[in-house]
């Protein structure tokens, strides 16, 4: 049996969470808080192999860094996109059975930098795609 979506993302979120500085959660959070990180499911696919032997979910995670205008908001974001400790790539994949819940997962690819207000504040954002392959 594959896991449940709600599964995944709090695996994710476990996985996110080992990020130092970096707040993660399960879903979008009520209230923004920078820098923090949240997944949401982008679709599944049911049929990847005959019997419903493969079922493919893909993410996003969305990273709020900080206030757009503050320079250590890019400092954060550079470092969220590394592949060594401390970066997204690396915390996922670390571990890419999500503590047992995906047979894999991989961190596809980041992108979509952007700025979304919350709290009378501007925040830099960026977002990156991971495969699960429960």
């Amino acid at each position: 049996m594959s896991a449940t979506v709600g599964e995944i993302k709090t695996a994710l979120a476990t996985a996110l969470g080992t990020i130092t500085g970096l707040r993660a959660y399960d879903r979008q959070p009520d209230n923004l808080n920078a820098p923090f990180a949240f997944p949401s499911l982008d679709s599944i696919e049911y049929h990847g192999a005959m019997s419903n032997g493969l079922v493919t979910q893909t993410y996003r995670i969305s990273v709020i860094v900080g206030r757009a205008a503050e320079r250590s908001a890019e400092d954060r974001l550079d470092a969220y996109l590394s592949y060594d400790q401390g970066g997204v790539r690396y915390a996922i994949e670390a571990d890419p059975t999500l503590g047992g819940y995906a047979r894999t997962s991989i961190v596809e690819s980041a992108g979509s930098i952007q700025t979304i207000d919350g709290n009378d504040t501007t925040y830099l954002m960026i977002e990156f795609r991971v495969i699960v392959y429960a």
